[in-house]
């Protein structure tokens, strides 16, 4: 009997300490509405802003009302030989123990983080889920952190000869040593740019410059979020996506376009008021479509990715070029997000793509399985 004939035990991690920690509460919504009971028991944890493990009852509806005095602190060890997850409670009551000790809370047979951002979606989660050696949704370590890190993602790109935007990556150091220095170095690269954290999604801290007054507040506004900010050139683009899904052999979606309420993307627009359009499909020729699908399945291998990702590119509305723009291997899952409805209009609905993800998890966890442990 395959993993996926049984019932299985499924943890939802969500939250977290991140700029995009409320954005992790909206997609978690929509998968635990997907995941059947039929198919999963499911168990709830949510990271606090402050990096608090807490679980119990109604937990997603404890973090977004803030209300968490009900909820348990819990931990997951980083030692493959303590399964599951712990809670630490009070035993002086048990005449045979004096004081407090972690109590095993569950066991599951697989992780689903809907985190997204810094210490979520970076690699540091995932390099947690690996010293568990548990299953877990989504790309590994490597893929996490590069396709997290947009200035090193940037690099590995034009290594692998797929089309980038321009850019210029500063730290904050340099931002608040010398402003002018930074602006002139970013210049050369002309008006209008987009400033972002290099290590940030969902628009948190973008912006688009078109002079150096507007340039000087948008690295201080990208500075907060990151020590590292990349700056590139502003192009009249259309805003092309493609999910993809799998392992070692992804596939990819029909494309979808966006088209946003505001003057690009932002994230009011995406999570706020909900106003930008999509287009699915793209309104774009069958050959650009098959292109971009090759590129999105080349960029996915090219970091490693694993179980899921949305590949984005810009489409210069002046020349028809298409650049890469940036990879989410933890996209966003909320009932307005285009990573499902991309999935959706390709034929698998929203509660088959979360089991298939759940699939894809364990069977990269058999695959892992396989690699020798001791050198004989």
């Amino acid at each position: 009997m395959s993993s996926m004939d049984k019932k299985l035990k499924i943890a939802v991690i969500f939250g977290g300490r991140s700029g995009e920690h409320e954005v992790s509460l909206m997609s978690t919504k929509s998968v635990l509405a997907a995941l059947d009971p039929e198919k999963y028991d499911v168990v709830q944890i949510g990271i606090t802003h402050e990096g608090a493990w807490l679980s119990g009852e109604n937990t997603l509806e404890a973090l977004i009302s803030g209300e968490t005095e009900s909820l348990e602190k819990v931990v997951l060890p980083p030692d493959p030989t303590q399964e599951g997850i712990y809670t630490l409670r009070d035993m002086s009551s048990r005449s045979e123990t004096d004081g407090a000790e972690y109590v095993l809370l569950s066991t599951f047979d697989a992780i689903f983080p809907v985190m997204h951002g810094s210490y979520s979606e970076d690699g540091a989660m995932q390099g947690l889920l690996e010293m568990a050696d548990v299953a877990y949704v989504g790309a590994g370590v490597v893929g996490s952190a590069v396709g997290m890190d947009k200035g090193i993602f940037k690099d590995v790109m034009i290594a692998n000869g797929i089309p980038v935007v321009e850019g210029v990556l500063v730290s904050r150091s340099e931002i608040e040593a010398d402003m002018a220095a930074v602006s002139e170095k970013v210049e050369r690269l002309g008006y209008p740019v987009f400033v972002k954290p290099a290590n940030m999604g969902s628009s948190v801290g973008v912006s688009k410059c078109d002079n150096r007054s507007s340039l000087s507040e948008g690295l201080m506004e990208a500075a907060q979020y990151d020590r590292r900010i990349l700056i590139e050139r502003g192009i009249n683009a259309r805003e092309i996506e493609i999910s993809i899904l799998g392992n070692e052999n992804p596939e990819a979606s029909m494309p979808g376009e966006v088209e946003p309420s505001r003057e690009f993307y932002s994230y009011e627009s995406k999570y706020v008021d909900g106003t930008s359009g999509l287009m699915i499909p793209a309104p774009i020729s069958e050959e650009l479509i098959e292109r971009m699908r090759e590129i999105a399945i080349k960029t996915y291998k090219a970091i490693d990715c694993a179980g899921m990702a949305r590949v984005d590119f810009l489409l210069d509305k002046d020349d028809g070029k298409f650049y890469l723009n940036e990879v989410n291997t933890l996209p966003g899952f909320t009932e307005i997000s285009m990573y499902p409805k991309l999935w959706e209009a390709s034929g698998l609905p929203y509660p088959q793509l979360v089991d298939r993800l759940i699939e894809l998890a364990l069977e990269r966890k058999e695959d892992r399985d396989r690699i020798k442990r001791r050198f004989n």
